[in-house]
């Protein structure tokens, strides 16, 4: 008898959508629609640009219109229950609040996880839920199944266990633990807008929040998933002991994370090298901190790595970083009246810091010239040094070639040592003076 009762009910549902009744439904779910179309045409022109940090872009026509049909749906068949035979608003309101969940679904995930490669295959898979969900319930074999999945259990110790509860505890120790990451990351973001020097304490703050709605929402999970957590207590002592033993480096790293946004040592863009990978701060995480080089190159380094070995921060109390470069001018040269035009040329440089100013050093007496080092001062590192440095080298060139100043290259002196016609070496020295009887000094 309980098998019929589907099929009946579906019957039911097709007799009164034949009823001229459904047309009264049909109209004023159209409305509803036509409702909730409007106000999102209005409410998009108004959208920012940059969207919005609980629900990511496009809030508005991709999770506001859904909602708001079902919310104008609910209330019309609310008003019309009274009046005529539902039919139409059976099959709709389900049909929306799948719809709802998920739109709603696909943007909490894409502000959760918004570099998974798994985000695709999610979203599909809580679609086919959701619209098998309303096939069951519009049929009426929700119920059935239900009882069918009731039917399915086993004995777990002293505990008997169905597999619709395992089923229902899975999803929701899965949609905790998503709402947890969703609520943090939209803080996270909430926090790290408009940055400014203040960079590193709103991110310790940022990772802390996400640490204790993590540990909350996995308290929830466990809770929800029917697992009694008077026994974790009795797993206490041996998780303790494995973070002391096994799990020793990431409790370190984690540690060694919040330390360094606390302490400020190290902060996101500061120029730093280390274990002689140098590069700029991008993101300090709870276990790593992610150095990416002028070159494009990332090095992800441990955090107890920041805090256990020496760190050469170039811009730790100033960003100003100091560059050199070497030229060569021949002897003879006027210095004096060549350094200030050297030093001009330089400043016109439009990323040479004018203060400090750069100067123009007589460094050594080379073999083949005059060695002049040029030490400039740049304010942002971060944009690269080997083309400012190019910069200053075509300026310094074209500042001798106005002059009229010529680089030196190598000079050698070669010595030709006559040789008689039969081939035969003379014997005195070139060095020694020939009439002297001996050979010797006169």
């Amino acid at each position: 008898m309980a098998s019929m009762q589907p099929a009946e009910s579906v019957s039911a549902l097709v007799e009164s959508l034949l009823k001229p009744s459904a047309l009264i439904e049909a109209a004023a779910l159209l409305g509803c629609v036509a409702a909730a179309w409007a106000i999102v045409r209005v409410l998009a022109g108004r959208e920012s640009h940059k969207g919005s940090v609980w629900l990511g872009r496009r809030v508005i026509d991709g999770a506001l219109f859904p909602v708001l049909a079902l919310a104008f749906a609910y209330v019309a068949r609310r008003a019309l229950e009274n009046t005529v035979p539902i039919a139409v608003f059976r099959i709709v309101v389900p049909i929306l609040l799948s719809l709802v969940i998920i739109r709603v679904t696909a943007r909490v995930l894409r502000v959760a996880f918004p570099h998974s490669q798994w985000m695709r295959f999610t979203e599909r898979t809580v679609s086919w839920l959701a619209w098998i969900g309303v096939v069951l319930w519009i049929s009426g074999l929700l119920p059935v199944a239900l009882e069918e999945l009731d039917g399915i259990h086993w004995q777990l110790g002293a505990t008997q266990v169905s597999l619709r509860r395992l089923i229902e505890g899975a999803i929701s120790a899965v949609v905790v633990l998503v709402v947890a990451l969703w609520i943090s990351s939209a803080i996270e973001a909430r926090l790290l807008k408009n940055a400014g020097a203040d960079l590193s304490l709103r991110k310790i703050a940022a990772n802390g929040t996400r640490a204790v709605l993590l540990f909350i929402g996995l308290l929830l999970a466990l809770s929800a998933a029917g697992i009694d957590l008077t026994a974790l207590s009795v797993l206490g002592g041996a998780v303790g002991v494995g973070i002391g033993f096994g799990l020793q480096k990431l409790a370190a790293n984690y540690i060694s994370g919040f330390v360094i946004l606390a302490e400020r040592a190290l902060r996101i863009g500061d120029l730093v090298s280390v274990d002689g990978f140098e590069g700029r701060i991008t993101d300090i995480a709870t276990r790593y901190t992610v150095v990416r080089a002028l070159s494009g190159r990332e090095s992800i380094v441990p955090n107890e790595m920041l805090l256990t070995q020496r760190i050469e921060n170039a811009s730790f109390s100033d960003r100003n970083v100091l560059l050199t470069s070497t030229v060569q001018v021949a002897y003879g040269t006027d210095l004096p009246a060549l350094l200030p035009e050297l030093r001009a040329a330089v400043t016109a440089v439009p990323r040479v810091l004018a203060e400090p100013g750069p100067s123009v050093q007589l460094a050594n007496f080379a073999a083949d010239g005059l060695e002049l080092k040029v030490l400039f001062w740049i304010g942002d590192p971060e944009n690269g040094q080997g083309n400012v440095r190019s910069d200053v080298n075509l300026a310094v060139l074209g500042c001798l070639n106005r002059l009229g100043i010529q680089i030196p290259f190598p000079q050698r002196v070669v010595h030709a040592v006559a040789v008689p016609a039969d081939g035969a070496r003379s014997s005195a020295p070139p060095n020694r003076d020939a009439s002297s009887p001996e050979g010797g000094p006169q």
